[in-house]
């Protein structure tokens, strides 16, 4: 493999192994940053697609803040017809892709992608957030210019008419629109202009981090329709990116229910835990909270399924 692991601290009872590893046959991770990328990863796309095919995952979304990754997956799917997880990607619409690009999210449409990403390192909130949290975002790199921020509105403060585009796009195609690292306020906007505009697949992309989300807002955005998705990478003991306990985790799930939960792993960077060890983590802390195995399947299989259209 890649890069620097994690090594899995303690051992578990063989017969609670076991049970994780059945309740991650079908599993979908729906955001996780393999590679190549300009940011340091563990693994790359082909490398993450053997190992979730030998644990048994359906299908896996990989992201780049940078480029769509539809072509990579294509690749995949050509020249290893032998793995059973199927790999897709989608496009963060940030400034390496020109920002609000129509143009850019049909390709992806077109390609088999799954979702489009409202900015992310180029969302105004994110760097506003990053210039406050003294923390740096892992995917910044010095190797390209600073991100500027992507508007999404004009200065009467309506939104831009590319992006109404994008949403008819993802109306049209049936792509999935995440909210990205956009502030949930903006995120409200979004999605209810995107609910007008037939847009069924929507999900709230870690409303536990940089997007300023509340749980009142949080439980309003999955009352619109959206599948609430968690980073794994928050919550997880072991991932050097953990701000919040596996308590936190069972609050945010109770308050929208396992049924509009997806569990994703937004894990591939280097030197913390893989996006396959986050998983098993976080199915067993899911179990540890008190989930039956079918809420169990629903975050981490079921949900993820249904916002990308696997069950279609």
């Amino acid at each position: 493999m890649g890069g620097e692991r994690v090594k899995m601290q303690g051992s578990m009872p063989l017969e609670h192994e076991a049970r994780i590893s059945e309740l991650l046959v079908g599993a979908v991770d729906p955001h996780v940053h393999s590679g190549p990328s300009i940011a340091p990863r563990a693994l790359d796309h082909l490398e993450l697609a053997r190992e979730l095919s030998e644990a048994g995952f359906s299908a896996v979304v990989t992201k780049d803040h940078d480029y769509s990754g539809v072509m990579c997956a294509t690749m995949i799917a050509h020249h290893h017809p032998d793995l059973t997880t199927r790999v897709f990607s989608g496009i963060a619409l940030n400034n390496v892709v020109g920002g609000l690009n129509p143009y850019g999210v049909e390709h992806t449409a077109a390609m088999g992608g799954k979702i489009v990403w409202l900015p992310t390192l180029a969302a105004e909130n994110h760097l506003s957030w990053q210039a406050t949290s003294g923390w740096s975002h892992p995917a910044s790199t010095s190797r390209i210019r600073a991100a500027t921020a992507v508007r999404l509105w004009d200065d009467d403060g309506k939104m831009l008419p590319e992006l109404h585009d994008i949403l008819d796009v993802c109306a049209a195609t049936g792509l999935a629109l995440a909210s990205g690292h956009v502030h949930v306020s903006e995120t409200k906007k979004i999605f209810a202009e995107a609910r007008k505009r037939g847009v069924e697949r929507l999900i709230f992309t870690h409303p536990e981090d940089i997007v300023g989300a509340s749980m009142e807002d949080t439980r309003e955005i999955a009352d619109m329709g959206a599948m609430v998705e968690h980073s794994l990478a928050f919550f997880l003991e072991g991932s050097k990116f953990r701000n919040h306990t596996t308590e936190q985790l069972g609050e945010y799930i109770e308050l929208v229910g396992p049924e509009r939960t997806i569990l994703c792993s937004d894990l591939g960077q280097v030197g913390t835990l893989t996006p396959l060890q986050g998983f098993r983590r976080a199915v067993s802390d899911c179990l540890s909270l008190g989930y039956d195995d079918a809420a169990v399947r629903a975050m981490v299989s079921g949900n993820a399924a249904q916002v990308i259209g696997l069950d279609s």
